[in-house]
């Protein structure tokens, strides 16, 4: 019997239970199924290779959280020679599956050559050593972190492509990240050399109900002037009001409202009714009535373009579907020349804490557009903190990316 050789794997396991390790035994089981499956014999002449595991990406929920250090020694037990990154979060995702306020454990495997990626964290900075040159990254931080964007920026000019993917943990208690280890503060993940092709989108979950405005005067969150007019003024006017009317005439919408913001020359209306992917979401946290200025949950500088916003559930339905189908015509192909040829073999979801099942409509529903759309992909991710893409960290959105070979 002869062995085949076997394409780059990516398994996918996923388990609810209040016990840790029955969740991981549960999860452990179906890798095993899986591998068997696939390294059983086609014929009596051949058989494929099974896979030789090196990364694994492990998310659980934050009814775990106390366990972090007993989960990841068993990880590194059940897998000996994998490296593993992961984040805990109040919510974990797996094909078509989500786990919300729920102890859960999801986590995928995959066999990419140990010399494609490299696992970095504040304790093991990411370098060039045996000639390794990053090009993307996934990434996993604690939001409490300070100087988080700065951060995220460094980590960004250390990659060719610039192109940083992921999310903050997110939890009731210890925001937690894994690489290799639990970590508890700073910036950790995974690496990937240009060998390791992805594709990756984000999809916005806010709708804006006014023009993008310029700022014309800030002062760290505090927004005084837009378009040369009261800050306050323009909000008023964009919700439907009168500029210097009573407050009260808009309370209905006022507490629904938030802030996109974007740099100018950005993607920040890509169509008519819609978000772009540069668009930053952020809470309107405090109103100066007297002085009519805005208080937002960043920081803005004049110059930026600013767009009242508020959350909605089909604008998110329809821009989740249209970027799930945009990553499959430019993996697969969409017809014309050139485009595609090539496979989706894994995948890799971000969404925000706020989205999931509660905001879709229906348990599952957010994760199984996903799946209708991309089609049966191995899928892991996470409901986030905070979303990250290239060197933004962004709210209230889903950052999808899919690992791809020729098909």
């Amino acid at each position: 019997m002869r062995c085949m050789p076997y394409a780059r794997t990516f398994i996918q396991a996923h388990a609810s239970h209040p016990d840790w390790r029955q969740a991981l035994s549960l999860c452990a089981a179906r890798v095993r199924e899986q591998v068997l499956a696939r390294s059983g014999p086609s014929d009596e002449h051949e058989a494929a290779a099974p896979p030789a595991f090196t990364l694994g990406l492990c998310y659980f929920t934050d009814r775990h959280a106390a366990e972090a250090e007993a989960i990841v020694e068993a990880l590194h037990r059940q897998w000996p020679g994998v490296s593993w990154v992961g984040s805990v979060a109040v919510g974990v995702a797996a094909s078509g599956v989500e786990y919300i306020d729920r102890p859960a454990i999801s986590l995928m495997l995959t066999d990419l050559p140990a010399n494609s990626f490299r696992v970095f964290s504040g304790r093991r900075p990411l370098n060039e050593s045996n000639g390794f040159r990053a090009h993307t990254a996934l990434v996993h931080a604690d939001g409490q972190t300070p100087e988080l964007a700065e951060l995220l920026q460094e980590m960004s000019e250390r990659l060719a492509t610039g192109y940083l993917f992921g999310g903050l943990a997110s939890s009731r208690g210890r925001s937690l990240h894994v690489a290799d280890e639990v970590l508890d503060g700073g910036l950790s993940g995974v690496a990937f050399d240009d060998s390791v092709q992805l594709v990756s989108r984000v999809t916005q979950g806010c709708l804006p109900f006014g023009p993008a405005r310029r700022v014309t005067e800030a002062e760290k969150n505090l927004v005084m002037r837009l378009d040369d007019e009261p800050a306050l003024d323009m909000l008023v006017r964009d919700l439907g009001g009168k500029p210097g009317a009573p407050l009260h005439q808009v309370a209905a919408t006022l507490g629904q409202t938030l802030v996109g913001l974007s740099q100018p020359g950005e993607d920040t209306l890509s169509r008519p009714g819609q978000f772009g992917a540069d668009v930053r979401v952020r809470h309107l946290v405090g109103l100066e009535p007297n002085r009519g200025f805005l208080s937002i949950a960043d920081v803005a500088e004049p110059g930026m373009l600013l767009t009242f916003c508020r959350r909605d559930p089909e604008a998110a339905r329809r821009d989740l579907v249209r970027i799930a189908t945009e990553i499959r015509e430019a993996v697969e192909g969409d017809g014309e020349p050139g485009s595609g040829g090539r496979r989706m073999t894994g995948a890799v979801y971000v969404s925000c804490a706020g989205r999931g099942g509660p905001h879709f409509g229906a348990p599952h529903a957010e994760l199984q557009i996903v799946r209708r759309a991309l089609g049966d992909v191995p899928l892991v991710g996470f409901f986030a903190g905070g979303e990250v893409a290239r060197n933004h960290l962004y709210g209230y959105t889903g950052v999808l990316t899919v690992f791809t070979e020729p098909a």
